[in-house]
């Protein structure tokens, strides 16, 4: 038996011990034999480590592992977005804001040095500004994977994700500001956690995963020594919390949970849940909706995650895709019924998705 972080897992790995959320719940039990989809079912859960049996092989188990490393003949949705002109200027900007926000954080947390939210924040949406156009943010960051993930990267990531996620639900432009500081600064806590522990390979002691749970608390008493609004305190401290009381580091429910919370709650999983693995490249959106829909209406704020859900689907209508049976059609409307499962036409056919069991969008083209 090994100790393992969710991003080494592998499908096909078998649980050693039952995986129980903050609450007692359980989520996995012993013996259950991974799959992309439990994997990426850690992250909606927020759980950092788990135990696997041994095994002398890691080779993807699960089919769709293995399809997602095999590119078609002609050139795959990432590649067209990556030798984009839109994209070199997006990766550039986004480069030289990682470095610069690395700086700016690591002089708070280590010198106790005051931060320019101003300088912050403008910084962060000159990236927003350089990707705008065809191609959407969220397409953006998911081929900016070759980065390691790291607090600094994620903390970019989020913040990105919550200022266009801020403009869906209509928000003031002031909000959009804030909630986009509060992604950029979520996360800062960890970085008073021994990188000894965050990058451990081994099984975490009891006093290891301990620290890591008080990073909300240490993030914002952090944050209290500076001038910053209050929903970014209460973003880093209460980023984990869940609607159903499920969360930590108070177990909140509902409306004990600042709205700009909850929005980087959503954005927070989402980054988590669309990182690449050790056996893939990034989830394809609808199957990050799909596991959303089955598992997150009750964790998360439902007018905040269907608004969310909604525009993501959105955003690929009229985009090719390839189906779990191997067809290759377009999606042509959202099915509000079920968001993972789009109207698609595949030839002279027109599909709901929803009326097939086992028919899915699982790739975009």
């Amino acid at each position: 038996m090994k100790k393992l972080s969710t991003l080494q897992l592998v499908p096909g790995m078998t649980v050693a011990e039952s995986v129980l959320s903050y609450d007692h719940q359980l989520i996995l039990s012993k013996g259950t034999v991974l799959t992309d989809k439990l994997i990426t079912k850690l992250d909606l859960y927020g759980v950092f480590t788990i135990s696997v049996e041994d095994t002398e092989s890691a080779e993807p188990a699960y089919p769709d592992a293995a399809e997602a490393v095999t590119l078609p003949a002609d050139l795959s949705y990432s590649e067209r977005i990556r030798l984009s002109p839109t994209f070199q200027q997006f990766k550039k900007e986004y480069e030289l804001n990682v470095e610069s926000f690395r700086g700016m954080v690591n002089d708070v947390v280590e010198r106790n040095v005051k931060l320019d939210v101003g300088v912050l924040l403008r910084n962060s949406l000159e990236v927003i500004a350089s990707g705008k156009g065809q191609i959407g943010i969220l397409d953006m960051l998911q081929n900016m994977r070759e980065y390691d993930d790291s607090t600094f990267t994620h903390c970019l990531n989020v913040g990105l994700i919550a200022n266009m996620f801020a403009t869906w639900l209509k928000w003031s432009p002031e909000d959009v500001e804030t909630v986009t500081v509060c992604g950029l600064l979520h996360d800062i806590g960890k970085l008073l956690v021994p990188y000894t522990i965050i990058s451990k390979p081994g099984k975490l002691s009891a006093e290891e995963y301990a620290q890591i749970k008080k990073h909300p608390i240490s993030g914002y008493q952090l944050l209290l020594g500076q001038d910053v609004n209050e929903h970014v305190l209460y973003s880093a401290l209460m980023h984990h919390e869940r609607c159903d009381g499920t969360g930590y580091p108070m177990r909140l429910v509902n409306k004990q949970i600042d709205p700009f919370a909850k929005v980087i709650a959503i954005a927070d999983v989402y980054d988590a849940m669309t990182a690449s693995r050790v056996y893939r490249g990034p989830l394809c959106p609808f199957r990050v909706i799909e596991i959303f829909e089955a598992e997150g209406f009750q964790k998360y704020d439902v007018e905040y995650l269907l608004t969310f859900l909604e525009h993501v689907v959105n955003s690929y209508i009229q985009n090719r895709c390839r189906l779990s049976d191997g067809r290759e059609g377009t999606i042509l409307a959202v099915n509000r019924e079920k968001l993972s499962r789009p109207f698609v036409q595949v030839g002279d056919e027109y599909l709901n998705l929803a009326d097939y069991d086992n028919l899915t969008v699982s790739d975009l083209l």
